[in-house]
């Protein structure tokens, strides 16, 4: 494929701005990329450090490759940070989330974080009925239908139920638009599992969350973080239409937890960086009214940092 022709560019984001100047490229694995800047938003932000990652640990036995079952290594790297909280976008663990699979994958990596971890679960842990793996392994952190909101310093962050074929997201909205009305905050962030936009071939947009992105734009929320398909990508604000917008939500895709990796053949409209060379993990620093944030590859490349106001 000739992704030249396609218009795929690979941008570096220069100094802390999200405004990138673009030169062609010809990887599929890495085709935008914002290059490490010599100043560390992590560092420049005050507040609150929390990690982020999707779609994590492979079956019990699964076979260690470079781009595959690299969940030890990215709950290592996510450790190096000492976060508050580790913000994990479903499918823990593969590939149907029981109980068994969960106590002999997921928990000896990934459960190092455990006490700090705020879940969602994804579509693999309702290849068990009821998701009842995954809700017996995180009994401490969440129940079902698996929705809740809790605050990290001001901020307000939302863990959503995006399975939307096994719970009642209506209800789920009416939650959200709810506590949103009773909790206002000038920084709020969204997660859950399906993304509303994604540039992976696997996958792709989810309409799923669009429901949930409607009732956060109309209360301005900042961030949506999503998994579902193996790779990074991040998207500049968007609406829940398909288009940019100055007051939309930025998004992020973080499959990258480890248990594989997938591929894109073009970048959907607003997309602004994709990897899928390697697992990682997105670091976020959550400030009184800006965020940071930086994605990390397990061997050691920074493909994207930057910084930004809260709306």
């Amino acid at each position: 494929m000739n992704l030249r022709k396609l218009g795929v560019w690979a941008c570096t984001v220069a100094a802390l701005t999200t405004t990138a100047a673009c030169s062609p490229v010809t990887s599929t694995e890495a085709i935008r990329t914002a290059a490490a800047t010599s100043t560390n938003p992590l560092n420049h932000v005050g507040g609150s450090l929390v990690v982020s990652v999707g779609d994590v640990a492979c079956r019990p036995g699964g076979t260690v490759t470079t781009k595959t079952c690299r969940d030890a290594a990215t709950a290592r790297q996510a450790r190096s940070y000492r976060p508050r909280f580790a913000l994990v976008l479903g499918d823990e663990q593969y590939e149907s989330g029981r109980a068994t699979e969960f106590r002999g994958g997921y928990d000896k990596t990934w459960g190092s974080l455990k006490s700090i971890t705020k879940p969602v679960p994804g579509n693999h842990e309702y290849n068990t009925a009821g998701a009842s793996g995954y809700y017996s392994y995180f009994r401490a952190q969440t129940r079902s239908p698996g929705y809740y909101a809790f605050n990290v310093n001001n901020w307000r962050v939302y863990a959503l139920n995006s399975n939307c074929s096994k719970i009642n997201c209506t209800t789920e909205a009416t939650w959200l638009e709810r506590d949103m009305s009773r909790n206002p905050r000038r920084c709020s962030l969204l997660m859950m599992h399906h993304p509303l936009y994604s540039s992976g071939v696997e996958h792709g947009d989810s309409p799923q969350g669009r429901r949930f992105w409607k009732v956060g734009l109309a209360h301005r929320a900042d961030v949506v973080l999503a998994g579902h398909d193996h790779d990074y990508e991040r998207f500049q604000r968007m609406n829940a239409d398909g288009r940019p917008a100055k007051k939309g939500i930025a998004s992020f895709v973080v499959g990258t937890g480890g248990k594989n990796l997938y591929h894109t053949a073009g970048l959907r409209a607003g997309s602004q960086v994709y990897d899928a060379h390697r697992a990682g993990v997105l670091a976020i620093k959550l400030g009184r009214v800006r965020y940071g944030w930086q994605y990390k590859t397990i061997d050691g490349r920074i493909i994207d940092r930057g910084m930004r106001y809260c709306l």
